[in-house]
């Protein structure tokens, strides 16, 4: 995110050092919550927190930042969070949030950063604060270069995931290992709107079919004999790097980015969104594709409204708040909706495609869990029969306990 022009270095006089107001005015904190907050004291005020999208992972950090009263950095992936804590601060404190990124650097007893500030002010600013809150907690190592939170001398420290991430790694490092986590099932119902996950086959015409086996099989011929090579002791990103060196590699994935591009909104799939969309007009609807272009061709086929990373700020606020009122119902996007939104209530997800990640899963189902009295969401899941996109299918529900329904077509 190239956010951050230089600035210069007076922007940080007067920057507090002292205890922060106890002027908050909280929600309650529902049980699981209150557990969470229990088991990062126990830890010694470190530790990572896993609850699921739509839980209230925020008010768990807010609460921890009221309970010690020492200046607080929080950082974050995108622009979007940085509104919405600062957002979530100001209704429930009375003291001048602080911002560093999309165009505003000003430092407060209690600051939001993004990442990518956070790297180039952390060796300038990383003594003014006692607690640093890491939200998309999973990012650290990646996204979040360790190195940041390596130049904060916070001792208390708490990330925040949708999904517990794997243990040690610089997440275990920097901010400490996970101390609480609960999964969705274990809260649907309670803080959690009930669901229900339906998955739809959907077949490959016959020219796709004779064209998917075909591009599948060159490029399964080359990785066969790559992998042999390695006596199948090979990472995807090692057989690209080495692929790429030959005319043949080359091809083989040209093939597989033909392949995956068939599978990734086919005429089945096409026929299944339409009648979706038909069935549960009128109701807030989520779209989730695997790719941009899936993205923008369902929103010119069936004029619906695209969130992508191209969408600016005041766009995205206009179309989140049509969406908020129901003049818009249907968004389709690939991954910005996966996390970091505060989305406007939901009812229905429809996933056209995704990686394997069972993490995103949960956190796109998540986006229609927002609970009221009532409420039954429903998630449909389109999946291309006899195809690689069926192992992608299992592998992302892996984070989920509850069955999945296996319609024959749409219900």
């Amino acid at each position: 995110m190239a956010d951050e022009p230089v600035r210069p270095p007076d922007i940080w006089e007067g920057a507090p050092k002292v205890q922060v107001s106890s002027a908050w005015q909280l929600p309650p904190l529902r049980w699981y919550q209150q557990a969470a907050l229990a088991h990062w004291r126990i830890a010694g005020q470190r530790g990572v927190i896993a609850l699921p999208t739509g839980s209230g992972k925020t008010l768990v950090a807010l609460a921890a930042i009221a309970e010690l009263g020492v200046p607080a950095l929080i950082v974050v992936p995108t622009c979007v969070l940085l509104d919405q804590w600062a957002e979530a601060l100001s209704r429930c404190w009375q003291g001048e949030v602080g911002r560093l990124g999309d165009g505003e650097y000003r430092v407060g007893a209690i600051t939001v950063s993004t990442y990518s500030s956070a790297v180039i002010w952390a060796p300038r600013i990383g003594d003014r604060f006692g607690l640093v809150i890491v939200d998309e907690a999973h990012h650290v190592g990646a996204w979040c270069p360790g190195e940041v939170l390596e130049m904060l001398v916070a001792p208390a420290r708490m990330g925040l995931t949708a999904t517990p991430p794997p243990p040690g790694g610089e997440l275990g490092e920097r901010v400490g290992p996970v101390i609480y986590s609960i999964g969705v099932d274990a809260l649907t119902g309670d803080a959690l709107a009930e669901y229900e996950l339906v998955t739809i086959p959907i077949a490959l015409a016959p020219p796709e079919r004779v064209h998917y086996r075909t591009q599948r099989g060159r490029f399964a011929h080359v990785y066969a004999k790559h992998a042999r090579r390695q006596r199948g002791e090979m990472s995807w990103h090692q057989f690209v790097r080495t692929a790429t060196r030959t005319t043949e590699g080359r091809e083989a994935l040209e093939a597989w980015k033909d392949y995956r591009a068939l599978i990734a909104y086919p005429t089945g799939k096409q026929a299944a969104l339409r009648e979706l969309l038909a069935r549960h007009r009128g109701e807030r609807t989520l779209v989730f594709t695997g790719d941009n272009a899936t993205a923008y061709r369902i929103a010119r086929e069936l004029l619906v409204v695209p969130i992508t990373h191209e969408i600016g700020r005041v766009e995205r606020t206009q179309v989140l708040e049509r969406f908020r009122t129901g003049e818009i119902t249907v968004l389709v996007s690939s991954q910005v909706l996966d996390e970091g939104f505060d989305l406007p209530d939901a009812d229905i997800a429809i996933i056209v495609g995704g990686s394997s990640s069972a993490r995103r899963q949960v956190q796109r189902i998540g986006r229609v869990l927002r609970p009221r009295p009532g409420k039954q969401a429903l998630v449909y899941e389109l999946a291309v029969d006899d195809t690689t996109e069926i192992e992608y299918v299992r592998r992302r529900r892996a984070g989920l306990e509850r069955p999945v329904r296996a319609a024959g077509g749409v219900r």
